[in-house]
């Protein structure tokens, strides 16, 4: 095994033990990088001097008998709407391709002051707006179970990354599926926490449910040790700065409370009540939760109805969008992302009536919503509603013969989650009837986010009991030997 395969956990006790270096270990991601990123095209930009050179810094601190961090020689690659100082930050954007901060975000600073190693950004659809990682910079990121097709987003760059090896741990961020989306497609764990855990200096609005950052990885420790770092309130004159970040021992994140899959209840939704959701990947997750069903206490359908909320959601992203675009909307370019475009457009012909409504209806659905975990510990829903598509396509037209009527409307499995602003973990859960990756949400309540961790890390193992259901893996000779290959469709520009 070579050392970019190991989790971050395992990789951090060898660390910690004297018998792996960081150097090694660094070393060993830009080499996994190498061999297959050309046929995924999922980091923008790669540190590779100054990732080496901060992983022999750290193996010269742990030489000396210095104290170790919770992510002490650990590479970490960051999605690049997030800033990282002397690194080249672009958004995924023409505009920002030459862009280099000379400060990094606050979730940046809290993994490298821990030790982490910043080892490059990670492709993300423009301004990080969107469900499939494609953008006029760099273009696409492919699935690392079949590089012609979308890998999800807006996270999509760093869910291929841990997927792939390329990196044990990496950043995402989260509107309305952004980190739980491209979990699922690459067979990843992506973490969204109850809003206001992770600190987020760059929200554009106070109070909200949206722009959120979150951690990605192979498994349930290893998001929860990212999460333990990047949700810290060490650097307060930082956090402060973000009203939403409530008082937290963040480092408790790192160890969930241990949980027996025997005694999980379970509720479980394949469409929440009726949004739009494909056969093929209901037919998967009836036959997943059928195989649950005997690992666990209880394993029972919930009427939960969100089927309101995918257009709650529509309209709640009004705000959200003119804080952040009303300044720029006029310099707009012809290429320039168009679900941004459709999302302004629309939030500027939303009335406050029809904003206010939206409001009500969302404080009804959260309301409604408490009354599952009265019964049950977590909900389970799918993660995506339709298996991951060819790339080319910005999303897809139609869902089993019903039209898609715009870029939104085929992500109300994980937008309805966020309009209710539960956490909720990505899990992988084998692969569906396409052979490309399957998982599920596991959603908690409000602030049970250690709990959740708990119940995750329970699930998965009670998953990995199955070679049906345990965490699929990509086929590494397979993409390594696409990338010697000519022009692999994911390095094309969209047209």
């Amino acid at each position: 095994m070579a050392p970019s395969d190991l989790t971050a956990t395992q990789a951090r006790l060898l660390i910690e033990q004297g018998e792996l270096s960081s150097t090694d270990l660094v070393a060993s991601c830009l080499e996994r990088i190498d061999a297959v990123d050309p046929a995924l095209n999922a980091f923008i930009t790669t540190a590779d001097e100054a990732a080496l050179a901060q992983a022999a810094e750290l193996d010269d601190a742990a030489a000396a008998g210095k104290t170790l961090g919770p992510l002490h020689g650990l590479p970490v690659a960051i999605k690049d709407i997030q800033r990282t100082k002397g690194l080249r930050t672009t958004y995924g954007s023409k505009d920002f391709a030459n862009h280099v901060p000379d400060a990094d975000d606050g979730i940046v600073a809290r993994i490298r002051s821990a030790g982490g190693v910043v080892i490059g950004k990670t492709n993300v659809p423009e301004f990080s707006i969107g469900a499939n990682t494609v953008n006029p910079l760099v273009g696409a990121t492919g699935n690392p179970f079949d590089p012609t097709l979308t890998c999800g987003g807006s996270s999509g760059g760093s869910g291929v990354a841990v997927a792939t090896g390329m990196a044990p741990l990496a950043t995402g961020s989260d509107h309305g599926g952004s980190l739980r989306i491209p979990a699922c497609y690459s067979g990843v764990v992506g973490y969204r926490a109850t809003p206001g855990v992770v600190p987020n200096e760059q929200r554009s609005v106070t109070q909200t449910f949206y722009s959120l950052q979150g951690p990605m990885a192979r498994s349930v420790g290893d998001v929860a040790l990212l999460l333990s770092v990047i949700a810290g309130r060490t650097q307060a004159e930082r956090t402060r700065l973000d009203p939403m970040a409530f008082p937290l021992d963040a480092a408790k994140l790192a160890n969930p409370e241990p949980v027996d899959p025997a005694a999980l209840r379970v509720a479980i939704s394949e469409d929440l009540g009726g949004v739009l959701v494909s056969e093929t990947i209901r037919r998967t997750f009836n036959n997943r939760m059928e195989q649950l069903s005997s690992l666990v206490q209880l394993c029972e359908r919930h009427p939960i109805d969100l089927t309101a909320a995918p257009a709650t959601d529509w309209r709640l992203r009004s705000d959200l969008f003119i804080a952040q675009y009303a300044d720029r909307a006029a310099s707009w370019n012809e290429d320039f992302n168009p679900n941004i475009r459709s999302s302004y457009q629309a939030a500027t012909e939303t009335t406050m009536e029809e904003f206010g409504a939206a409001r009500r209806t969302q404080m009804e659905l959260y309301q409604n919503f408490q009354a599952i975990f009265n019964q049950f510990d977590v909900l389970i829903c799918p993660g995506a509603s339709v298996p991951p598509f060819p790339w080319t396509q910005r999303n897809p037209e139609e869902i089993d013969g019903v039209p898609v009527p715009n870029y939104m409307a085929w992500l109300a499995l994980t937008s309805s989650l966020t309009v209710v602003g539960h956490p909720v973990i990505a899990l992988p859960c084998g692969l569906d009837e396409n052979g490309t990756p399957f998982g599920v949400q596991v959603v908690g309540p409000m602030y049970g986010d250690r709990r959740l961790l708990g119940a995750a890390a329970a699930l998965e193992q009670a998953f990995n009991q199955s070679p049906e259901l345990g965490r699929p893996r990509p086929n590494m000779p397979a993409l390594s030997t696409m990338s010697t290959m000519s022009a692999p469709s994911a390095l094309s520009n969209p047209a």
